[in-house]
């Protein structure tokens, strides 16, 4: 049977974001993610809101194009809880940056206030420019929860965001 992309339970996104001269900060709507098990109504339901129904693999990432070595950026998420939320608080979230063709890859550790509900939040991790390398090229990032194989629902996910710092 011939793989098809449009039966994946894994919704992709839009990859082509890219930094425009001058310009400080790229937003990412959520369609443009990249979610495992996306795709599937269960789990997720993805429209100007990415909300999640349930998983115990939480997997979202992206890119944007154009990232210097020179340039520090910070890399975030404009979230939510919905009223029934659950399985946040206990096992710790992380967002994961990654510039180009470095190997070094930055993980920042974050815990969410189960009792933080319908109120919009950031999470954000940093990664700091290389004295290294002089690579300009892809700025991967992603937030993770793939460890603790715990039931997890009730996160809204409004943007990404990657600022140039």
């Amino acid at each position: 049977m011939a793989s098809n992309s449009n039966t994946s339970p894994h919704h992709s996104g839009n990859s082509s974001a890219k930094f425009n001269k001058d310009e400080r900060t790229k937003v990412i709507l959520p369609k443009d993610l990249n979610i495992v098990w996306g795709n599937d109504t269960r789990y997720w339901n993805i429209n100007d809101v990415a909300e999640l129904h349930q998983v115990s693999w939480l997997e979202v990432t992206g890119g944007v194009e154009g990232a210097s070595a020179a340039k520090s950026y910070e890399v975030g998420f404009s979230v939510s809880l919905n009223p029934d939320a659950f399985g946040w608080g206990k096992y710790p979230i992380y967002i994961m940056i990654k510039r180009g063709k470095e190997e070094k890859v930055t993980w920042t550790k974050i815990s969410i206030n189960p009792n933080n509900q319908e109120t919009q939040f950031e999470i954000k991790g940093r990664l700091l420019k290389s004295d290294h390398s002089t690579d300009i090229g892809k700025l991967s990032f992603g937030l993770y929860e793939v460890w603790s194989g715990k039931w997890k629902g009730g996160l809204k996910i409004h943007k990404a965001f990657v600022n140039q710092l």
